[in-house]
């Protein structure tokens, strides 16, 4: 895949943003047909089962957390999301990279009045590598605020040199290392002292947030009565990824087997997605 259909353009301070803070908002690059036939494409989705589906809402409680993970390998349309919308060309231009390859897609539904928060973590503890030039470029299908579960990050703290233990939305042990540090609470108001400095936007559908695998985030529950929050997170990788499999990592598709401590190359599990000219 070279190139996407039309090129991105992104200013200089926000590259310079997003390797200072390691997350940085833009604005207006997925045009409506993108959001409209993603949005359609998630319900169709949901309403299907398919997949590694978590549910991040106890019994009980009202509203719905929703993830899933790994679409593009089995659904056309968030195949076609991955690789040719302008996803793949705004990680190029962030990592200042010449080629990125495609990494995964995972889905984050949360319906009116739910709880459930997502815990605060970084992304790299979850994934079977190391390295920074990772990005996820989190593009919101609906206008999100704080109130309907908007993502807020530490700023800088991809540089504090922190590796924290991952949770995911039910809390699986089995994807949980007990011997890395818990990850602090940053909606406490207790922890937001001294030099930790919290980032969030308000969002339009068409925007999207990108961050660096170390950066520290998450966000509260969906507190509106009416508005949904859905958000599709599609992951690309540069040159220094390398693969690193520890047994809390989560399992990619087929189970692949590389060797630690190189970067894969292997078109089907990870396509070019984009390419300079």
């Amino acid at each position: 895949m070279s190139g996407t259909p039309a090129a991105v353009e992104i200013a200089d301070r926000d590259i310079r943003a997003y390797e200072t803070d390691g997350v940085v908002c833009l604005r207006g690059l997925f045009g409506r047909d993108w959001i409209d036939r993603m949005y359609a494409a998630t319900d169709r989705v949901i309403a299907t089962g398919k997949g590694q589906v978590r549910e991040g809402t106890k019994p009980g409680e009202p509203g719905r957390f929703y993830a899933n993970i790994f679409m593009a390998t089995w659904d056309a349309a968030f195949r076609e999301f991955a690789l040719r919308s302008p996803a793949a060309e705004i990680a190029a231009r962030l990592l200042r990279q010449k080629r990125v390859n495609f990494f995964y897609d995972q889905l984050f539904v949360k319906e009116p009045n739910t709880q459930a928060p997502t815990f605060w973590h970084q992304d790299l503890p979850y994934w079977p590598f190391r390295g920074g030039d990772i990005v996820s470029i989190w593009v919101a299908l609906t206008d999100v605020s704080v109130e309907t579960s908007g993502l807020e990050y530490a700023a800088g703290s991809h540089r504090w040199g922190k590796w924290y233990r991952a949770i995911t939305p039910d809390q699986d042990p089995a994807r949980m290392d007990m011997s890395a540090p818990v990850c602090p609470d940053f909606s406490d108001p207790r922890n937001r002292t001294g030099d930790v400095r919290i980032l969030s936007w308000d969002m339009k559908a068409g925007d999207c947030i990108c961050h660096h695998p170390l950066t520290v985030h998450g966000s509260g529950g969906n507190r509106s009565k009416t508005q949904r929050r859905l958000a599709l997170s599609v992951r690309y990788m540069g040159a220094d990824a390398i693969w690193d499999p520890r047994p809390q990592a989560v399992k990619l598709p087929g189970n692949p087997q590389f060797p630690a401590g190189k970067r894969p190359e292997d078109e089907a599990m990870f396509p070019t997605a984009w390419t300079a000219a």
